[in-house]
């Protein structure tokens, strides 16, 4: 398979995320074998992080002990973290020179045999979720041709996991508002009945519902689904 077949492919996996059994690990594992192969770099790495939290290490295109003790390093300092912070491209870097902004990641990059260095955030507008480091053995630059495209691909990514995670919130939302809709049936219903059994209004059995549901800390929709389907009945509210 050709190069911009490869690519393709790849955009078209990335904006495949609208589905039942999406698999963000999968997912994000696949954008970093894929950096690998289409920017010819030695490594890749995503970071995420979640609202409020830190930023960590998601998925690497490999195993190797040295690569994930750079990714459990740039979670205090390094390119991925300054670009998580500022949602600006960081790089690419020559490595093999001093770096004194971050003199710890620079020394564990050299001893892991990386020289260049890059990181691209993971952005849509405003929104920054993480960022994607590249890394490349040797100290042979990434042209900016190829940081466009991770670019392009950092882009592409973030705009899947943001829809998906639009469309799990709506699920999300539905569902409750399903919930709702039932338990407030279940709820008139059981106001029915309590208030045929006692002979009253509605509205005292309501609030004797209200009554029991704070006093046992239940559901006020729990109290009602005893009531009609158990014959359950609260203490009456003088």
């Amino acid at each position: 398979m050709d190069r911009e077949q490869r690519l393709a492919d790849t955009f078209v996996g990335l904006a495949d995320t609208l589905i039942d059994d999406f698999d963000i690990i999968e997912f994000l594992h696949q954008l970093s074998t894929r950096c690998v192969e289409l920017l010819e770099v030695s490594a890749a790495a995503i970071m995420l992080a979640l609202p409020g939290a830190d930023l960590q290490p998601a998925a690497a295109s490999d195993d190797r002990a040295d690569l994930s003790d750079l990714l459990a390093l740039n979670q205090r300092e390094g390119p991925a973290l300054d670009c998580y912070r500022t949602g600006s491209p960081v790089g690419p870097f020559d490595v093999s020179r001093s770096t004194p902004q971050w003199p710890g990641f620079a020394g564990q990059a050299r001893r892991a045999g990386y020289g260049v260095v890059c990181a691209l955030p993971l952005r849509l507008r405003r929104e920054v979720i993480g960022s994607l480091l590249l890394l490349r053995a040797g100290a042979t630059p990434l042209d900016s041709a190829d940081v466009r495209l991770a670019q392009a691909l950092a882009d592409a990514a973030t705009i899947g996991i943001l829809h998906q995670q639009t469309l799990h919130r709506h699920a999300a939302l539905t569902a409750q508002l399903h919930t709702a809709l039932h338990s407030r049936i279940a709820i008139e219903q059981a106001k029915g009945v309590l208030a045929a059994r006692w002979g009253t209004t509605v509205d005292e059995a309501f609030n004797a519902m209200r009554r029991h549901a704070r006093t046992q800390r239940r559901l006020l929709s729990d109290v009602a689904h005893d009531i009609v389907n158990g014959g359950f009945q609260p203490d009456r509210v003088e």
